[in-house]
């Protein structure tokens, strides 16, 4: 036989055992009821007329359990009621014309909405959370939204971001988005773009671009775009369109560095696993006609990749060289197939230069490498000249134009009367390309 005493802690005594066992009574769990919370987020905003600054103020002193609905509380926001699980259509219950959906398109109309949630957040930052889960089954349902209600979603988003809106991520807001029935109509692409067009008003590219990349989007632009227009050609086109040419300029810099870099990556590839030149040849070819990318920077990675591969002594000034020179007459063919202008054959020796200039291994190689293009007939006699006389590019020139003289019947003017006196003095180390008028250092 066993009796109970009513308690918040009942104690049972067992007649059998002698014992006394102790059970907790459960907590009492309230049952949740979003609709009788969100019909009070209502009043406030029909009690104050729609006055921010009062629902504000109302919000703060209301007795009301945030951290259950702020889910809710964000659908009243958004869409002026609380709305059926699933979808953005309204549920039954009371609701209010003072939401964002129900606002005008501009910023002028919905920028207090912003500044509203954001002295929401400063009090309740916890509610962050549920912002990010209302904007992120929002944006995936963006179809079930008019036209003008998903260009007023892209304001708030962008006034968001630009107003700096307690900690709400960027991947809430670009993830979601891509779906690939959304992308598909075409819905993501118009969203992005009045995004980008809202946020650009009062914020630089530079401010955008971050945002794109702590929301890892920076580099797969377009994957917003629906699979028929998903090219370079595209993005150019259809933003020129919309007047937002500096991220036009942008991409179209960002799609070229990528093709230099796949560019550099196959040609290190094959020129480590020493294939044949004119195998190399065609690569370089074919990636200039796909990439249309322009000579002179085909001109600057070849060199580049060239110097690149060779195995360079850490203290042997001798082997360094060796090595440059012979690299130099390995790929001379290479060189020059694309270096088929003197204009081009001056951007190599600038190349030279300045690569001669930051790099301690060739700091005294310059004279020996032009020696060895010359040679090679990569670089014409004029060119070499040219660079003397005109050289324009001023980073190393006067350190390594000591190291190339000129023929008794260059210009002498090219240099100033200091230039030429210390250039006379190192006329002792004079060594002559014999029968050119080149005379090397």
């Amino acid at each position: 036989m066993s009796f109970y005493i009513t308690s918040p802690v009942s104690i049972v005594f067992s007649e059998c055992s002698g014992t006394r066992i102790k059970t907790r009574k459960r907590n009492i769990t309230v049952p949740l009821d979003p609709a009788a919370f969100a019909d009070a987020v209502v009043q406030v905003y029909l009690d104050n007329a729609g006055d921010l600054e009062l629902i504000a103020k109302s919000i703060e002193s209301a007795d009301l359990d945030f951290s259950r609905y702020g889910d809710t509380f964000f659908e009243v926001v958004f869409t002026g009621g609380r709305t059926q699980p699933g979808t953005t259509k309204s549920d039954e219950g009371e609701r209010h014309p003072y939401s964002i959906i129900d606002c005008e398109p501009s910023r002028e109309s919905i920028l207090p909405s912003v500044i509203y949630i954001q002295k929401i957040l400063r009090r309740r930052p916890f509610l962050i959370k549920s912002l990010e889960n209302v904007m992120r089954r929002f944006l995936q349902s963006l179809e079930l939204f008019e036209e003008n209600e998903r260009k007023k979603l892209a304001i708030f988003t962008a006034l968001a971001f630009s107003q700096k809106l307690s900690g709400l991520p960027p991947e809430t807001v670009f993830q979601p988005l891509l779906k690939d029935n959304l992308v598909a109509k075409g819905l993501v692409l118009f969203f992005i773009t009045d995004f980008f067009k809202e946020y650009l008003v009062d914020n630089s590219l530079d401010d955008l671009i971050a945002i794109l990349k702590r929301g890892k989007m920076e580099d797969n632009l377009l994957d917003f775009f629906p699979s028929a227009k998903r090219s370079a050609e595209g993005f150019s086109e259809h933003f020129t369109k919309e007047g937002l040419t500096l991220l036009v300029e942008y991409n179209e810099k960002k799609v070229f560095e990528i093709k230099l870099k796949e560019m550099k990556s196959l040609l290190t590839t094959q020129i480590a696993e020493e294939a044949d030149i004119s195998e190399v040849i065609e690569t370089v070819k074919q990636q200039v006609n796909d990439a249309k990318l322009p000579e002179i920077e085909v001109v600057r990675i070849l060199w580049d990749v060239l110097m690149d591969a060779v195995q360079w002594s850490g203290k042997n000034q001798q082997q360094n060289a060796n090595a440059a020179l012979r690299q130099v007459k390995t790929w001379a063919k290479l060189l020059n197939t694309f270096c088929s202008s003197g204009k081009l054959e001056l951007e190599l020796m600038y190349k030279v230069q300045v690569q001669c200039y930051e790099d301690a291994k060739l700091m005294k190689l310059f004279p020996e490498i032009v020696r060895s293009l010359y040679d090679q007939d990569v670089l014409a006699e004029d060119t070499i000249h040219h660079w003397f006389r005109k050289g324009t590019n001023p980073k190393g020139r006067y350190v390594n134009i000591y190291t190339l003289s000129w023929s008794p019947t260059t210009d002498t003017q090219a240099l100033t009367d200091t230039e030429l006196e210390r250039h006379t003095c190192r006329s002792q180390n004079i060594m002559s390309s014999a029968g050119t008028g080149i005379y090397l250092f």
